[in-house]
């Protein structure tokens, strides 16, 4: 990017399976007050505060239409400029971004949010499906998930225990992390003596469901460096689409995320990823993808994470860590996951990432991902 856009604050909600006694508009209030309260920023009209708003959220989800309306007095959009983004929180930083490169604003707000707890999860999958033969499978995520787990596994010889150890390490990172929705201390045993939920997935092999909702203010180079003395810099930014229909896809791979990463890359200026990254925020609702798409992003070969997790490459202390935060597995509501990953960055890169961080770490790459096996993937990557 020939113009600089940088991240200067990020707040984000405790992650919870229920969230009691909270409005959905509390939720996402205090997460804006958050990063207003950090930035000293006010909703202007007049360029000298924040802009515009971009909001993250799903009506399916919310269980409404035009779910985000309800929510623009609390993000600061009512009479005011905002933008809806029915996406992954990357997609909408992203978008975030596009605002200010246009011209048209400087400073913008970009809150997701999402509470899986108010419905279930399996009926919104559901109707995210191919209405004639899918839906009348009754196929959701999770099943599709598995179909694309045992082609992956099969291929490349990954076993349950790799899948088990993604697990184990993503609990033991998320203790660092006060965000963190239900850290709990597991055995490789652990995961698989869990519930069978779709072969070869087991309940501890998919994320929990969980409420949330992460903001992130984004600002032009000038004004970037008045907020704050470190704002974070994004450096490049890819997304793809893959086939809708899972079976026109060869489910052993991620086509989407390697071009979307290689666009990233290509503008971030990055010729070696798996060198050059210093740690990386991968969304994965379920343990294999997160090896999976550790190769997708080109931090290895194919069939090559299994071998990086063996020998501690990805863990904390190793040569490039993988989700110090804890990841998806541990509880990230769907949206919030992809703004929450740029966060952890945005955390990891200006050294605010406390008991989780990653020494030394100058460039992050944070990823998103929606539909069934992966069918959309958005790439950014950030440095200082």
């Amino acid at each position: 990017m020939n113009e600089k856009v940088g991240i200067v604050a990020q707040a984000q909600t405790k992650y919870e399976p229920l969230k009691e006694g909270v409005d959905l508009s509390e939720m996402i209030f205090d997460v804006v007050k958050q990063v207003r309260e950090q930035t000293g920023l006010k909703f202007t009209l007049d360029g000298t505060g924040i802009d515009s708003t971009v909001t993250c959220s799903q009506d399916l989800w919310d269980g409404r239409t035009i779910s985000g309306m309800f929510a623009s007095d609390v993000a600061g959009a009512h009479l005011r400029p905002e933008e809806k983004v029915a996406g992954n929180g990357v997609s909408a930083a992203a978008y975030g971004c596009m605002q200010i490169l246009s011209g048209h604003y400087d400073v913008v707000l970009m809150v997701a949010w999402c509470r899986e707890s108010i419905t279930n999860g399996r009926l919104v999958e559901w109707m995210s499906m191919e209405p004639f033969v899918h839906r009348m499978l009754g196929m959701d995520f999770c099943a599709a998930a598995a179909l694309q787990a045992r082609r992956y596994m099969d291929k490349y010889s990954v076993t349950p225990e790799d899948c088990a150890r993604v697990v184990v390490r993503a609990h033991s990172n998320a203790r660092n992390n006060p965000y963190a929705q239900s850290p709990r201390k597991l055995s490789v045993e652990d995961v698989l003596k869990s519930k069978e939920l779709a072969s070869p997935i087991r309940e501890l092999d998919a994320k929990p469901t969980s409420d949330g909702a992460c903001a992130i203010i984004l600002a032009r180079e000038d004004k970037a460096k008045k907020i704050t003395s470190n704002p974070i810099w994004i450096k490049g930014f890819g997304s793809c689409y893959d086939a809708h229909m899972p079976g026109d896809r060869d489910l052993a791979k991620c086509d989407a995320l390697v071009s979307a990463a290689r666009q990233a890359y290509k503008e971030a200026g990055i010729k070696d990823p798996a060198k050059e990254i210093s740690l990386a925020e991968i969304s994965a609702s379920y343990a294999y993808q997160e090896l999976m798409y550790t190769e997708g992003l080109g931090l290895c070969g194919e069939g090559e994470a299994k071998e990086l997790l063996a020998k501690g490459v990805t863990d904390m202390g190793g040569r490039l860590p993988v989700n110090p935060s804890g990841g998806s597995l541990v509880g990230n509501p769907v949206t919030v996951d992809g703004a929450v990953r740029v966060a952890e960055a945005f955390l990891q890169l200006s050294n605010q990432a406390g008991a989780r961080q990653v020494p030394g770490a100058r460039v992050a790459v944070a990823h998103g991902v929606d539909g069934a096996c992966g069918q959309l993937h958005n790439v950014m990557v950030l440095g200082i």
